[in-house]
């Protein structure tokens, strides 16, 4: 069984959701529950709950990063810089 929902939304949102549902091919309801839907699996799969997922997130990053991450001795350089930087002067 379908229900009906009320969404406020102002004419300059609702014409850009519906223009973007119709270069879709899809309705503007459609398109809105598909929104929905994909925020769900977006927030679902940021939890964490084995050593597995654990595993699997950083592989994830690893293969999305570009570059080496820098060491520690040169996170630390910056931050002391940064600091030295922004000192006032006498």
């Amino acid at each position: 069984m379908s229900v009906r929902i009320q969404v406020v939304l102002d004419a300059r949102e609702r014409e850009l959701f519906r223009a973007r549902a119709k270069a879709e091919g899809r309705s503007l309801s459609q398109w809105l529950r598909d929104a929905g839907r994909a925020r769900i699996r977006a927030t679902e799969g940021s939890v964490l709950r084995t050593p597995e997922d654990l595993k699997d997130f950083f592989a994830d990053c690893d293969a999305r990063e570009q570059g080496q991450e820098p060491s520690w001795d040169e996170h630390a350089a910056v931050i002391a810089a940064s600091r030295i930087d922004h000192l006032p002067t006498a």
